[in-house]
């Protein structure tokens, strides 16, 4: 059984790298806003993945540019986790909002949302790769090392800071991690698992390769870490909008993202551009989740 499951989670890992090169159709041309086709304000939801100053000062300039193309104030709403952009999809509150692989998942079961772009990295890359993080004098080099140490997730509905490293410490290390670390705690977001191990507070963590190194020089050098693992290609975050706004809206926004060429608002983002995207981009992302329930109800 145990060889079995390891042969799946393989499968599915492969199958990641192959579904992240998925979606790249050709952009659109540009349109313009029809009179009264839409509201004079627009919510877009961002989910949290570091303090909500940062946040909004990484998407300024690209919330000022969507102002400028939808002809519309657009309010950027940061809540507390991602359960809160998920929320207000779910309410339709948000008109549009800033998801990763995961948090898109558990919003379209219970929003009627769209995946209308997605990001490439800064060099182009269709995603990034979850990674452990320990702090380089810690001499914490591997995962035997983290026996009986502190470790800390990010958020429950978070990709790279829950669900793949779950997965990997289920199907591949066969760790539980409540019992093999002495302490498990859910941070909050990426910029404060990155600053626990930074500061001392806990001695590994789940993150990414671009959150790492996106604040590098600014909160933290990113040479001051061990990447003790990583894992295959993700999929790069997607914008989405609610299904049941003006089509003339859906298309003002898929085509302002895409022509979105501002260098100094991109390289806030720490992305290159958006290109199209598709629900069919995640669906590895449902695969895993599936897999991981599966593994948590037969160890029960």
């Amino acid at each position: 059984m145990q060889a079995f499951s390891r042969l799946v989670y393989l499968v599915f890992y492969l199958l990641l790298s192959m579904i992240a090169g998925c979606g790249q159709n050709p952009a659109p041309g540009a349109a313009n806003k029809p009179a009264g086709a839409w509201d004079k304000e627009l919510f877009f939801g961002v989910i949290p993945i570091e303090s909500e100053a940062r946040t909004r000062e990484r998407y300024a300039r690209f919330m000022g540019y969507l102002e400028q193309r939808l002809g519309s104030q657009i309010t950027l709403v940061v809540p507390q986790d991602y359960a809160g952009v998920i929320d207000g999809l779910a309410q339709k509150k948000l008109h549009f909002a800033l998801l990763g692989p995961k948090s898109y998942v558990e919003a379209s079961k219970r929003a009627k949302i769209v995946s209308a772009v997605r990001m490439l990295g800064m060099e182009g890359e269709n995603g990034y790769k979850g990674i452990i993080i320990t702090l380089k004098t810690s001499g914490l080099n591997n995962l035997s090392d983290l026996k009986g140490k502190s470790w800390a997730f990010t958020d429950q509905n978070s990709t790279s800071g829950n669900l793949i490293p779950s997965v990997y410490f289920a199907a591949e290390a066969q760790i539980d991690p409540t019992s093999y670390f002495s302490k498990v705690v859910f941070s909050g977001n990426h910029e404060k698992s990155i600053l626990m191990v930074k500061n001392g507070e806990i001695d590994a963590a789940a993150t990414n390769n671009v959150d790492l190194a996106r604040d590098s020089g600014r909160n933290w050098h990113q040479e001051d870490f061990n990447i003790i693992w990583e894992s295959q290609l993700i999929p790069h975050d997607t914008l989405v909008y609610q299904r049941d706004i003006a089509t003339e809206l859906q298309q003002a926004f898929i085509q302002a993202a895409l022509a979105y060429d501002d260098a100094e608002g991109l390289k806030d983002m720490a992305i290159s551009k958006f290109i199209p995207s598709q629900d069919e981009d995640y669906v590895f992302v449902r695969q895993l989740e599936a897999f991981r329930e599966t593994m948590q109800k037969s160890a029960q």
